[in-house]
């Protein structure tokens, strides 16, 4: 299943996306696409209904972050083998951890601030994971079985903040809007191995994010598994895998965001997102 969430920024209802491609209303069978509703069971039960007998949603309805009510937001550095070379950086012995604030999360189509002071605002294609039922300790052979389904996510980056600023990685990476997160949660059935997807983002139509989730250090399992000795993964977590060759940082010369311009990014099966690069009103 293609499961979604539309409407109104705070206001948005659970959808799933039918074989037409028309966004069908799940809001009379659960509330929102978040917490419990994420169990496999409650997937499975989900996946018996027609997507016919659902209403139709008007095409023009905003698309929200496809997981609601999100309590930790984890991510990755430098997990691909060839990100870290551009940047060079070696290979870490262990998974870098840190987090964005979920109040960078917003929809996949909403619209990307340049935050005040910003000179160096990046991009980064990520393979989302979101969480289905708890994870506490878990062996790697079983981390699958815990996982709801897989997003797309720009893991926007102001790398000033990030890497040339007193303290840790977290300040350059969770910005309001920072986070776009979807367009679809893509249930694991529909995806027959997360670790062999092509990943691409364009800035104004160039390319330059052309990669494959078959160049992670760490995969999925391997990943959910070592989070879970660190803390419990909740339904509704989100965890973002990494990027691939080709941010910002990595031209040389380097190329940053401004104002005006727009991204667009996918990856293969789990369908594109596309942002309007802004300043923060009033900077």
């Amino acid at each position: 299943m293609k499961l979604l969430r539309f409407g109104p920024r705070g206001h948005e209802k659970p959808g799933l996306l039918d074989d037409q491609g028309i966004i069908r209303d799940l809001s009379a069978h659960i509330n929102d696409l978040a917490g419990d509703h994420l169990s496999r069971d409650q997937l499975a039960g989900l996946a018996e209904l027609d997507p016919a007998s659902l209403p139709a949603v008007d095409a023009s309805e905003r698309l929200g972050p496809c997981v609601g009510h999100v309590g930790k937001f984890i991510c990755i550095g430098l997990n691909y083998s060839d990100h870290a070379a551009e940047t060079g950086a070696e290979v870490p012995a262990e998974p870098v951890l840190f987090n964005k604030w979920t109040s960078a999360i917003c929809g996949p189509n909403d619209d990307v601030i340049i935050p005040r002071g910003s000179k160096k605002t990046d991009w980064e294609v990520e393979l989302g994971v979101v969480i289905g039922t708890e994870a506490r300790y878990v062996d790697e052979s079983e981390a699958m079985n815990h996982v709801a389904g897989f997003c797309v996510i720009n893991d926007v980056s102001e790398r000033e903040f990030q890497l040339e600023r007193c303290g840790n990685w977290d300040k350059g990476k969770g910005c309001d809007t920072f986070g776009p997160m979807g367009p679809w949660l893509v249930t694991p059935d529909e995806i027959s191995n997360p670790h062999e997807l092509a990943m691409w983002l364009e800035v104004d139509g160039k390319r330059y994010q052309n990669g494959s989730t078959n160049t992670m250090v760490y995969q999925v399992p391997f990943l959910i598994s070592y989070l879970s000795r660190f803390m419990s993964l909740q339904p509704g977590d989100v965890i973002s895998t990494g990027t691939p060759p080709g941010v910002g940082m990595g031209q040389k010369p380097q190329v940053y965001l401004q104002p005006g311009q727009r991204m667009r990014l996918g990856i293969e099966g789990l369908g594109e997102q596309s942002q309007n690069v802004i300043a923060e009103p009033g900077a």
